[in-house]
């Protein structure tokens, strides 16, 4: 770990960068299996906060893993930095006044705490997907489960390695057999009803 550093303060702060983009800085995190719907949901929701001209970012899984978390694996060990790496990245925009939308499995919910930490109070909001696995089976849109099942892929959330739903969300949305566009529409409006957008007119 480095040492001999300093944090420095600056005079614009993350209050003021929000105020000049009319809007309340926060993470929307959205966990849940894979295939439970978390990319196309948070896409949606992105483009519907982009019509009210919000300013957001849009952290995906698979992207981040092409560049910030590449050399990162899928073994718990690496699962648990690839989620601090995203955390610390969502402070930054959080701090730059942005509303960040993550889509991550994040298994574990002491990694999802470490990023509810970093953050002031209703800064993270913890979305759950709560999509059966059967469900996520069935759409498969990688293959990855039946790979899991035969045993190709190893660590493997739901089948080879736990996942801890969360215990205290701030949102649930429950899979009902509705489309995307209905999820990210019911999403967006509970969180304008629990407060968590401000100024969307």
């Amino acid at each position: 770990m480095a040492t001999n550093i300093v944090w420095h303060q600056h005079d614009v702060d993350k209050s003021r960068r929000a105020q000049a983009k009319k809007q309340q800085a926060c993470v929307i995190w959205l966990t849940g299996l894979s295939g439970s719907g978390k990319s196309t949901i948070a896409n949606l929701l992105e483009k519907k906060l982009a019509e009210f001209n919000k300013h957001t970012y849009l952290l995906d899984g698979d992207n981040v893993r092409h560049g910030l978390c590449g050399d990162l694996g899928f073994s718990d060990k690496d699962r648990v930095e690839n989620i601090r790496r995203i955390s610390e990245v969502a402070k930054l925009f959080v701090d730059a006044g942005l509303i960040v939308i993550t889509a991550f499995i994040s298994p574990f919910q002491r990694d999802r705490d470490y990023c509810r930490n970093l953050l002031d109070e209703n800064e993270f909001v913890e979305v759950f997907i709560n999509t059966p696995i059967e469900e996520c089976e069935k759409r498969d849109p990688k293959g990855l489960y039946q790979k899991a099942r035969q045993g190709d892929i190893k660590d493997f959330t739901g089948i080879s390695s736990p996942y801890e739903a969360p215990v205290s969300p701030e949102v649930v949305l429950e899979f009902t057999g509705q489309s995307a566009e209905e999820s990210a529409d019911q999403l967006f409006n509970l969180l304008l009803e629990k407060g968590f957008l401000s100024h969307v007119e």
